[in-house]
């Protein structure tokens, strides 16, 4: 999810590299909690805040990036707090039956491969990380809108999940293409 547009830091100012404790980087370590509450507490009311609050901590931690500085465990944070959060509600999700196994591995697709594709990258020794692009980022509201209509035992579940699948296969595909004309463009340049 992306979160309303702010005026970046005067320059582009960068947070020190070393710092830990920004206000973004705690938002985002936040949905590492939230997604153990949301895995301990079974309540329909308490889960519906859990993601609640999870997605709003998602649209913050890229304000206060935007408004007060990014740093670069930040941009190493976030992502990986977004799938604890999302492995772990669709971990739970899974375990009741209401999904099967294999569409939660849909929903997740993107989780999944994203991180593989980039370690690959690093073994071949041509690391490329590609910022968030659209694609990704309607996968994650479509994660948050498939958990929303499990909670809400919406008739929705299942073709959410499926869209989600399918955008998560259009995510994979764009960030593929991308990885490769930006390899070849290092290629190129003779890096």
């Amino acid at each position: 999810m992306t979160g309303a547009e702010a005026s970046p830091r005067p320059e582009g100012q960068q947070v020190r590299a070393g710092s830990v404790l920004t206000p973004a980087n705690l938002v985002s370590l936040s949905r590492v909690p939230l997604a153990l509450a949301f895995a301990v507490f079974s309540g329909v009311e308490v889960r519906l805040v859990v993601l609640a609050v999870a997605a709003a901590t998602d649209l913050l931690d890229g304000w206060l990036a935007r408004r007060l500085g990014p740093s670069r465990l930040g941009a190493w944070m976030d992502p990986v707090s977004d799938k604890v959060f999302m492995f772990t509600a669709f971990v739970v999700l899974a375990m009741t039956g209401a999904l099967a196994w294999i569409e939660v591995g849909g929903v997740l697709l993107r989780d999944v491969l994203a991180p593989l594709g980039f370690l690959a990258s690093v073994v071949a020794r041509r690391p490329v990380a590609v910022p968030a692009r659209f694609g990704g980022k309607a996968v994650t509201v479509g994660q948050t809108l498939t958990l929303l209509a499990w909670l809400l035992e919406s008739s929705l579940l299942r073709p959410l999940a499926w869209a989600t699948a399918a955008m998560a296969l259009y995510a994979i595909a764009d960030y593929g293409r991308l990885a490769i004309r930006s390899a070849e463009q290092t290629e190129h340049r003779g890096g």
